[in-house]
């Protein structure tokens, strides 16, 4: 099954791609303080609505980038839906190739930090992107505790695919960058966002029941439920990070 169509499926529901709700992340939109008409790169931009919202409070003009084709074509409709005069441009882009020698006054990547090999290299990455002054945001899981190695295996991945948030924090003083502020979530925030996702695959399956990737949505929606009931939701947690990167280099 084409991975970007399941993904495509399980967040049907959701316009937020992460475990954030939305109040919460207005008021971490409202503490940014971005110049009216900045400029702005959100790689991994999923639905676009990071981007929307900025614009609602700064007129920011800027660039999605996201590799999901489906994530891009709900960018374009929400914006001509809420913000048709918005200069924003969404692409269909492997971020990991991208390149550009624009700086902008904020860079930020929120839950894809893996086209970097993680948030080191999403870090380094979004430093040379950013103007002297501007910040950067990284949205990224960290562990609450040490996960079971039956969590690790059950959920395909390792122990150093994520830090603690202590550690999240003070790695941006490897770039030169200060981090500022943290917004993390709670039980509410992930239980609403990993739920609708079981929700959105029955909607899907309901919906199409001739489509032969049927079996494999619900067989990777009842994987994840089990994963995140079990393990993930007292293991792993999620922040967002906003360093800024100093006028002049010390």
């Amino acid at each position: 099954m084409d991975f970007w169509k399941l993904m495509d499926v399980v967040h049907k529901r959701q316009l937020i791609m992460n475990p954030m709700r939305s109040t919460k992340l207005d008021r971490f939109i409202d503490l940014l303080d971005l110049p009216q008409g900045g400029r702005v790169l959100d790689v991994g931009c999923g639905k676009g609505e990071f981007l929307l919202r900025l614009n609602k409070l700064y007129a920011i003009t800027g660039i999605g980038i996201d590799k999901s084709p489906y994530c891009v074509s709900d960018c374009k409709t929400n914006k001509e839906a809420r913000a048709p005069d918005a200069d924003i441009e969404y692409l269909v882009v492997d971020a990991a190739d991208y390149k550009t020698e624009e700086r902008f006054d904020l860079t930020c990547c929120m839950g894809a930090s893996w086209i970097y090999g993680g948030i080191r290299g999403t870090l380094e990455a979004l430093t040379k992107m950013t103007k002297p002054g501007g910040l950067i945001i990284a949205g990224e899981p960290y562990w609450l505790k040490e996960p079971s190695p039956e969590y690790l295996k059950a959920d395909e991945m390792e122990r150093d695919t994520f830090h603690t948030h202590m550690e999240n924090v003070l790695m941006g003083d490897e770039f030169g960058l200060t981090c500022g502020y943290t917004l993390t979530s709670d039980h509410e925030d992930w239980d609403y966002y990993e739920s609708l996702h079981w929700w959105s695959a029955a909607d899907y399956v309901d919906a199409n029941p001739d489509d032969p990737d049927n079996a494999e949505i619900i067989k990777n929606a009842k994987k994840y439920r089990e994963v995140y009931l079990k393990w993930a939701r007292d293991t792993l947690n999620w922040g967002l990070y906003i360093y800024r990167k100093p006028v002049y280099e010390l």
